[in-house]
């Protein structure tokens, strides 16, 4: 199965999964570069490489998919890296009383009000889309499934919370028969819900499935290609979520419908020297980069009530960089010390509610360099 993924989709031995996934902790790399040359006409969702009906290999499976960080100042819809201490969990339970080949969602959890909204339709679900494309592409139809979520992400946030619920979804019900499918397939399963959400991008369902930072760059075929930051250089988030809701459909009606040659040249230098600095584990030069868009962060910071103040309260108290996470409202600024981001994140709570009548939260965290993975699992 894994030499067919990696011939159909043009995806290099040391990326192919041939072995479940069952990470406890996140201190393992995963895989380096993830290439997949599968058109988006043909999805590799449709593939005949995956034995039909496969028999389950566990009665229940929990993963846990991380919060990720999008567009990372000039790197709108193409670059994106997940971030931990976040996430949603989904669990994966074989359900003997539901129709054979049939997928429910039997409970929706979290001590996050915003939740409340969430469809437990697997059809409108993010988790319940994700998890229906991973039923197809594996051919279940002898058993049913049914999915409970855990959300730890709250809705709107600009820290990817659709992503990582798909991102969850589609690795636990994958596991669950034992891990078929390569990673360029779950991305796109993850797709399938993004597209039905906010959009067709695979900036935040990248990263959460393949952890850390993860340029797209092509959609058409999709190809991912995963960046790694150097092991050993620190580089820690402060991620600050204001009490304020932002659609992602909302934030990108923002958007300039023209950009000029000139700004097309400075966002695209910065978006290489971003890249540069991630290759080469430079915080410094990173912040930089993330600073400098000149495109969609003019657009959208007005529609976040003080987002100007908080960037600027982010940079004096030490930040190498501050930008909108996402399609926001959430402000990420970079630092390489988890006590500065500390106090970086408290300059910006205050800054939040002096300059936009908002309360916020910080939340300081570090580069998740595993991704979706397996947190519990109940064997036959």
């Amino acid at each position: 199965m894994a030499a067919a993924a990696a011939a159909q989709c043009n995806i290099s031995p040391s990326t192919s999964r041939s072995h479940s996934i069952y990470r406890p902790s996140p201190t393992h790399l995963r895989l380096s570069t993830v290439r997949c040359c599968v058109s988006l006409q043909t999805s590799s969702l449709t593939s005949t490489t995956t034995s039909p009906d496969p028999p389950p290999h566990f009665t229940s499976l929990s993963a846990f998919a991380p919060a990720t960080v999008a567009n990372l100042g000039p790197g709108f819809d193409f670059l994106g890296c997940a971030v931990d201490s976040l996430g949603d969990t989904v669990t994966a339970a074989i359900d003997p009383a539901s129709p054979p080949g049939s997928l429910s969602i039997s409970s929706i959890t979290s001590d996050l009000p915003s939740s409340s909204k969430l469809s437990r339709d697997p059809h409108v679900n993010c988790a319940g889309i994700a998890a229906l494309a991973v039923m197809r592409a594996l051919r279940v139809r002898s058993v049913a499934i049914s999915l409970t979520l855990h959300k730890g992400l709250p809705l709107g946030s600009g820290l990817g919370s659709s992503a990582a619920s798909a991102a969850a979804a589609a690795v636990a019900v994958n596991e669950l028969f034992g891990g078929p499918l390569s990673l360029s397939e779950l991305v796109h399963a993850g797709l399938e819900s993004e597209k039905k959400v906010s959009g067709y991008h695979a900036d935040n369902v990248g990263p959460a499935i393949m952890g850390g930072f993860v340029l797209i760059r092509s959609y058409e075929p999709l190809e991912l290609l995963r960046l790694n930051f150097p092991e050993g250089k620190e580089l820690v988030f402060v991620l600050v979520s204001p009490d304020f809701e932002a659609p992602t459909k909302k934030m990108r009606a923002a958007l300039p419908a023209d950009v000029s040659m000139k700004d097309h040249v400075k966002n695209s230098s910065q978006a290489a020297a971003l890249v540069a600095a991630v290759l080469q584990g430079d915080v410094r030069l990173l912040g930089s980069a993330v600073s400098s868009d000149g495109i969609v962060e003019p657009t959208r910071a007005p529609l976040i009530p003080g987002m100007v103040g908080v960037k600027k309260a982010a940079l004096e108290a030490g930040a190498t960089g501050c930008t909108i996470s996402g399609a926001g409202p959430t402000v990420v600024a970079l630092t390489d010390c988890e006590e500065k981001g500390k106090y970086i994140g408290e300059r910006m709570v205050e800054a939040f509610l002096s300059e936009g009548g908002l309360k916020a939260k910080a939340t300081v965290s570090q580069l998740d360099r595993v991704g979706a993975r397996v947190i519990d699992k109940n064997a036959l």
